[in-house]
């Protein structure tokens, strides 16, 4: 069982009853096909919009919650990940205004991810410390780019998503999507580079 699955199992079933849900409905078993399908994914992708490591299963659970209520409006113009990406999106979002209300900082996400990033058991030390610090200067670089940007890159970059595909679940205009896809790349380039260049720096 999945990271994901294996922490939102036994919560799942009585939220979705309290929402209304039919065990039985073929609309329900669809539902329950997805949630088997891209709990994963959806996992991930809070986890990159900079949701910390404590609140990802309940923010997790409230993005199915979101997608029971809303599976009926649900018509097959896009992908059901590009759909579950454009709720996570929307609650990431609202996750981090309050996060700003509490004064956290994305940098404690950073903190909460580092500890989950393993590298495999059989790699040699060195090899596992440059894994580990390549895949936290990802997060660190994702971390300071514009939430809308970032949306955008990792729906392109990651996920495989077309531009028509993003624009039409974001709701915008698909050369603004090309225009965020080109300033997230230019920033990732950039901060990957000077991140680098501070390893390297420190190193010495």
């Amino acid at each position: 069982m999945s990271p994901a699955a294996g922490a939102m199992s036994q919560a799942r079933d009585p939220a979705l009853a309290a929402a209304g849900a039919e065990p039985q409905s073929a609309e329900a078993a669809r539902l329950d096909q997805v949630y088997a399908q891209w709990a994963d994914f959806v996992w991930r992708m809070l986890q990159r919009l900079g949701v910390r490591q404590a609140d990802l299963e309940d923010v997790c659970h409230d993005v199915f919650l979101v997608a029971h209520r809303r599976f009926r409006e649900f018509d097959g113009r896009v992908g059901v990940n590009a759909w579950l990406f454009g709720i996570c999106l929307r609650l990431a979002a609202n996750y981090r205004r309050r996060a700003r209300h509490r004064h956290e900082h994305s940098s404690a996400a950073l903190e909460d991810e580092a500890g989950s990033l393993r590298a495999p058991a059989a790699a040699e030390p060195d090899q596992q410390l440059a894994r580990r610090q390549a895949q936290e200067r990802v997060q660190a670089v994702l971390a300071g780019m514009d939430l809308t940007r970032r949306a955008v890159f990792l729906m392109y970059e990651i996920e495989g998503l077309s531009c028509q595909a993003i624009a039409e679940q974001l709701g915008v205009p698909v050369g603004t999507v090309y225009s965020r896809l080109h300033a997230a790349r230019r920033f990732f380039e950039q901060e990957a580079q000077r991140l680098l260049a501070q390893h390297r720096k420190d190193d010495t």
